[in-house]
This record gives structure tokens, sequence and C-alpha cells, in this order.
């Protein structure tokens, strides 16, 4: 029975997290504080969203590969989002699902990984990524009339530009 509801609670689900905006919520930067504060209003499901667990993992690569953060403070916030056991975090990789999102990765240009996420909006009928990856948006838009799901980047633009100036210094 509780099954039945947690899936009839996820038909209302209003967007999917991309990792990127996990990213931010990991260390020291000027969009630090909007992403706790989304991530933290998706965990707590006053904003109906789903965040894949790949997600998480994929945050981690991120941060330690990419971004120069210590495995251990990775490991540490990560950890943290995980152990809140929220229902808004979302385990399952359907065959299904995936085999959608090699459809879309194919037809549309588009990484796979993001096309992992139109098909999980494309599931739960949500109609919204949130994502800073503004080509994304781009390629999506094209397809509207397909009805695919919008990308609405969740944070301001003031902060987003002050993080990208951040990262390049950084990287």
């Amino acid at each position: 029975m509780q099954e039945e509801s947690l899936e009839s609670d996820r038909r209302e689900i209003e967007g999917v997290v991309d990792v990127g905006v996990l990213v931010p919520s990991c260390f020291a930067n000027p969009l630090k504080e909007e992403s706790v504060n989304f991530v933290q209003a998706v965990l707590l499901e006053k904003k109906k969203a789903l965040i894949p667990v790949t997600a998480v993992i994929g945050a981690y690569h991120i941060v330690t590969s990419y971004l120069g953060v210590s495995r251990v403070s990775a490991k540490s916030v990560l950890s943290d989002l995980l152990k809140t056991r929220s229902e808004a975090l979302y385990p399952e990789i359907e065959t299904d699902v995936a085999s959608a999102a090699l459809d879309y990765a194919a037809m549309y240009r588009i990484e796979s990984w993001d096309g992992y996420l139109v098909a999980l909006a494309q599931k739960f009928g949500a109609k919204i990524v949130y994502s800073m990856d503004e080509e994304l948006g781009e390629r999506l838009k094209e397809q509207k009339a397909a009805g695919f799901p919008i990308v609405m980047n969740p944070f301001t633009t003031r902060k987003v530009v002050e993080y990208h100036k951040f990262l390049e210094k950084k990287v």
C-alpha cells in the first residue's frame, strides 16, 4: 500500500534535478547557499522534484576529479544528503527508462545522462529539468512540441555568473 502511495505521489512530480545543481552544494563558492537551499527544499519535498541517486554519485566525481574538492569533504556532504532518505531521492534506473535515454541522446544529440533526465521527467509527467546546462535547454526547447520538459536553472543569474567566474579562476 505504501509503495502504491509513493508511486501516485511521484506522478505529481514537477521536475528532475541534474547533477550540476548538486555540485555547488559540495564546496565553498558563490552559488553554495542557493544550491543548498534548493536541494534542501527538494529533500524536504517543499519542491516536488526528484534527485536521481546517480546524480549524487556524479556530483562526487565532478567535484573531486575536476574541481579539486577533497574526497573526504565531498563524501561527507553527499553522504549527508543520502542519509536524509528523502522520498525525493530516486534510486531506480529501469531498463525502459535507460533505453529511452539512449534514444533521446542519439536522436537529439544530447548526452546520455541528459537523455536519462528527459526520460525520467517523461516517466513521471514532470515538466521541468532543473539544470544549469544552457545547451541542453536550447536542444529541448526545439523539442517542446514533442512534450519534452523545459530546462530551468533554479539559481539567480547574478549568482550563476559569479559561480562561473569563480570556477574559471579555480580550474
